[in-house]
């Protein structure tokens, strides 16, 4: 028998969430939207990609995030040169009791939260190297299998894939990210806050929003939200819509999806559902804490055809029209998951 959050506990859970909520809006002003889809994916323990033009505010809010959760921040530059052993770390030759030996020296990976800034300027080969530390929480060198602290988040941020010196991520990396979120511009009037208040653009200094204990007391509650059986059923029937051969897609992605959303996907959106339905005080997931997290959640996994460039049809355009196709609730639900 599933045992429901009491009110207390979902209080508990939302005054944790609401003081790392503040601390981000203060480093990021005008994003608010913004701000609670980062917490929400890492109140979900998933990876988060930022994407948008320099100078948005992508970095200091990774870093903002890093300070606020207490844990040990590490970033690293993505450049063309960049190579794998450069972020995993490698062997170096020491030398001990007159004997040399090779020791691994682990790299800048090796934190709680990695901001890896501009991913997307790096070699596929570079890129690929984190592919085993998102999915395993661990790297491989030489054979030996090193295991990352706990917990550990990838923060990374790209600039949009029109601009020069970038390679786009592979669908197999773009999968591990729990959330692709798009960071928009702001406003005149947050622009001219920023003038009056932030001297070289510097944000005020943050202390961390979370005591020694209070992340993991806070990953417990996530985990402890209850998912109907109704919910999962529609995340499962959002994410079947997403296959162009599945009869009950919409015509839009019959026409301009050439691969639809993995298992991955579903199991992305159930857990970002959860911390939403945290974070809006609920102690079980309601179908609007799906449609929360729905774009961002589902809109990078989609593999799309040409016909979609051509024709201008978004990623996000689509993942609208399968919002608006698919019921909440299925008639009737199916057996196996009554």
């Amino acid at each position: 028998m599933t045992t429901m959050l009491t009110a207390a506990q979902v209080a508990r859970g939302k005054q944790l969430l609401s003081a790392v909520q503040r601390g981000c809006n203060d480093v990021l002003l005008g994003q608010r939207e913004l701000v609670d889809r980062c917490v929400i994916a890492l109140c979900a323990r998933g990876h988060l990609l930022l994407e948008g033009l320099p100078g948005l505010g992508k970095t200091e809010l990774v870093k903002a995030l890093g300070a606020l959760l207490g844990l040990q921040f590490r970033r690293i530059q993505f450049t063309p040169d960049l190579l794998p052993g450069d972020i995993t770390g490698g062997p170096i030759l020491q030398e001990k009791n007159g004997q040399r030996e090779f020791v691994f020296r682990p790299g800048p990976l090796f934190a709680n939260v990695v901001l890896a800034d501009e991913i997307n300027r790096s070699s596929p080969k570079t890129q690929s190297a984190l592919l085993e530390a998102m999915q395993e929480r661990c790297v491989t060198v030489l054979g030996e299998t090193h295991r990352l602290p706990r917990p550990f988040f990838v923060l990374a941020t790209q600039n949009p894939i029109e601009l020069e010196g970038t390679y786009p991520l592979p669908e197999a990396q773009l999968d591990r990210f729990l959330f692709k979120v798009e960071v928009p511009g702001v406003t005149a009037d947050v622009m001219t806050n920023i003038l009056m208040g932030r001297r070289r653009g510097e944000p005020p200094p943050q202390q961390p929003a979370l005591a020694a204990g209070e992340l993991d007391e806070l990953f417990t509650l996530v985990d402890a939200i209850y998912l109907p059986t109704a919910v999962a059923n529609f995340i499962a029937r959002l994410v079947a819509a997403t296959h162009p051969q599945r009869p009950e897609a919409p015509a839009l992605v019959h026409k301009h999806v050439r691969f639809g959303a993995s298992p991955r996907a579903a199991i992305a959106i159930g857990e970002a559902a959860r911390a939403a339905a945290l974070l809006a005080g609920r102690p079980n997931v309601d179908f609007d804490d799906v449609l929360a997290v729905l774009a961002p959640a589902l809109a990078h996994r989609l593999v799309l055809q040409h016909s979609a460039l051509v024709a201008g049809v978004t990623a996000r355009a689509l993942v609208e029209a399968v919002q608006a196709h698919v019921p909440a609730v299925g008639s009737p639900l199916p057996e196996a998951v009554r």
